[in-house]
């Protein structure tokens, strides 16, 4: 305590919102393994799970939107805290018995949880651009990097947590316990967190939801089609390939993907690295149509090889592995991005337009992976990942540089 005491007010508050951040995305990667396995064990096939998670999706566009406006009028700290309290929530209706735990139930309750790690997301990601001077990009880079590569590092570690959770205490168990460890962190949040974090100055109206920044909305369409690349191949489409076709059984598919996850969410927090930091240089719009550019490539490259009878285990495998490395990159580096172009004075409302992008992105990947992978398969898939980051790349190009952007009045 008293090595905390003697931190800044600014780290205190990052370490705040930092650990806050981790422990929902603990909860949010174990509660969607729980639900997978759950209902795997009851007989529902993979794009009938994929569709209880939907609404979780839909709602994370609608939540970015609406809540950067809420942000920016009632507070970070609140939008945070109403994040963890909905998880909270959307834990406990899946307690209910068995007899009411039915399909719609169980869609009800994902749309929460993507409401609330939506609120909770767009509240972690705007409080670092408060915390950090202008003056300081690779200091912000370098925070923003470890927020964002920690998170999903973790939620690869909720995977095997749910997994875990289920098997030594079933599944009405495993989400009771999660919600009240949840519901003492959310008191404690509710306690620690810095009051009016984030409000703005002057109170936004409703139509202030829509950027009016070029530069975010380029970034923005730049994001929806990277994560809906991720997302195409990613979501249905991979798991089912490795199960039916590699004959992977679920607990393989679940460790592997789970593992892959901590692996993206490591080179995330090295991104800053990996971009040029050391030698003092933070990125800009170039960095980011270089990096999608290069990425482009991959699968493009694993179709071919899938397309060409190549060992399927190696080309794809293998192809994932550096997929996910560089993917890491270009989130990360979007990641910062977003953060350094959006205004401080209602920071929320920059972030949330951007990540109602990121799960728009997510949502047509979901959509298409199902869609396209049960009409045409893996390959037909990876083309579309393959035109998606090109066009995430291009659109990049459009992206001011970065000296551009601290010129700019904020």
């Amino acid at each position: 305590m008293k090595a905390l005491s003697s931190l800044s007010p600014e780290v205190r508050q990052y370490l705040l919102v930092t650990g806050n951040y981790w422990a929902f995305t603990l909860t949010d990667g174990a509660l969607r393994m729980l639900v997978v396995l759950h209902f795997h064990s009851l007989g529902y096939s993979p794009l009938q799970i994929a569709a209880l998670f939907l609404f979780y999706e839909f709602f994370g566009v609608v939540t970015n939107l609406v809540g950067g406006y809420l942000g920016a009028r009632l507070g970070l700290n609140r939008t945070m805290n109403i994040g963890l309290a909905m998880q909270v929530v959307a834990l406990l209706m899946l307690t209910v018995p068995s007899a009411l735990l039915t399909i719609p139930w169980v869609m009800g309750a994902q749309a929460l949880s993507g409401i609330a790690k939506d609120l909770n997301k767009m509240s972690a990601k705007s409080s670092i651009k408060l915390l950090v001077p202008d003056a300081q990009q690779g200091k912000l880079y370098k925070w923003v990097a470890i927020l964002t590569g920690s998170k999903n590092a973790l939620k690869g570690v909720g995977f095997f947590l749910g997994g875990a959770l289920l098997a030594v205490l079933g599944f009405k168990g495993a989400v009771l316990a999660m919600a009240l460890v949840l519901a003492l962190i959310w008191i404690g949040s509710m306690l620690s967190l810095k009051k009016d974090l984030g409000k703005a100055k002057a109170k936004p109206k409703f139509r202030d939801m829509l950027s009016k920044s070029r530069a975010i909305n380029i970034l923005s369409a730049a994001r929806m089609f990277l994560f809906g690349a991720r997302d195409v191949w990613f979501v249905v489409a991979l798991p089912v390939y490795l199960s039916e076709t590699l004959g992977w059984d679920f607990w393989l598919v679940g460790g592997f993907l789970a593992a892959w996850v901590i692996g993206y969410g490591i080179v995330q927090s090295f991104a800053p690295a990996l971009t040029g930091k050391k030698r003092g240089h933070v990125p800009d719009g170039r960095a980011a149509f270089a990096w999608a550019l290069v990425l482009a490539a991959l699968p493009a490259a694993i179709a071919l090889g899938l397309d060409m009878n190549l060992s399927a285990q190696i080309v794809l495998l293998g192809g994932l592995m550096l997929f996910g490395a560089l993917f890491a990159v270009n989130s990360s580096l979007h990641s910062y991005l977003i953060v350094s172009y959006a205004k401080e004075d209602g920071v929320s409302l920059d972030v949330g337009f951007y990540y109602m992008s990121n799960a728009m992105g997510r949502l047509i990947g979901t959509v298409l992976s199902g869609w396209v992978f049960q009409a045409y398969g893996l390959v037909a898939c990876l083309w579309i990942s393959a035109v998606f980051v090109l066009l995430a790349a291009l659109i990049s190009i459009a992206l001011p540089r970065h000296a551009e952007v601290i010129a700019a009045p904020q």
